[in-house]
């Protein structure tokens, strides 16, 4: 995928859904014609071999809605869903080439991937980890402090437009337009990974910055 935006809202899915199972706890699955069956592990297949993004978008349109209602049905709430929905696609198109049809169907391992990616936010729910430079603010500033902090905050600002444009691209996103790192991932094309990885790199810079370690 490139670096440039592209924005793929996650819209309703509006196709029929069936329920399936019985002694196993219900599955709740989109009907699927065997032709478009096809069609959507042939764009899986396009991903894998050429990295083919309009094949990405087409599977997106097609999984991401139907992955966000099922997470909803799970006792997601819509945010948390469209998350895990755009996370699990940003998987599939990482891992394309780990799809084995002999192994399993198109649907089932892409649910399974979102089904994991809840998983595992609910475990970080329970045990989240700490952020070293989140800073807990317990009351109002004294009126006194808060010029010292307007001016702190130009000087952050300053130091953000420091920054590679890439690294700058990201920390703009996640912090002053309040944006998941999934998000931001599917609207520049990067993978998850990347994300964080140049946020990660943008708040040690800044940090040096701050600290007078860096120009």
């Amino acid at each position: 995928m490139t670096q440039q935006a592209a924005t793929i809202t996650i819209a309703p899915a509006s196709a029929p859904w069936r329920r399936t199972g019985s002694k196993r706890r219900m599955q709740q699955r989109a009907v699927t014609s065997p032709e478009q069956a096809r069609r959507l592990e042939a764009l899986v297949g396009l991903i894998a071999c050429h990295r083919d993004r309009n094949a990405f978008i087409e599977l997106f349109q097609h999984f991401a809605p139907r992955l966000k209602a099922f997470m909803m049905r799970g006792g997601a709430d819509p945010e948390t869903a469209e998350e895990i929905a755009q996370e699990a696609m940003i998987t599939v198109w990482n891992k394309a080439e780990q799809f084995d049809p002999a192994r399993a169907a198109l649907s089932t391992w892409i649910f399974t991937i979102a089904r994991n990616k809840r998983i595992d936010m609910l475990r970080r729910q329970v045990r989240p980890e700490i952020d070293p430079l989140d800073i807990a603010i317990d009351e109002e500033p004294a009126p006194d402090a808060r010029m010292a902090l307007a001016q702190a905050s130009a000087d952050l600002r300053s130091s953000i437009a420091l920054l590679p444009p890439e690294q700058r691209q990201v920390l703009q996103l996640a912090f002053f337009e309040d944006k998941s790192h999934g998000v931001i991932s599917v609207e520049l094309g990067l993978p998850l990974g990347t994300v964080k990885s140049r946020i990660r790199l943008a708040l040690a810079r800044l940090r040096g910055m701050i600290e007078g370690h860096l120009p």
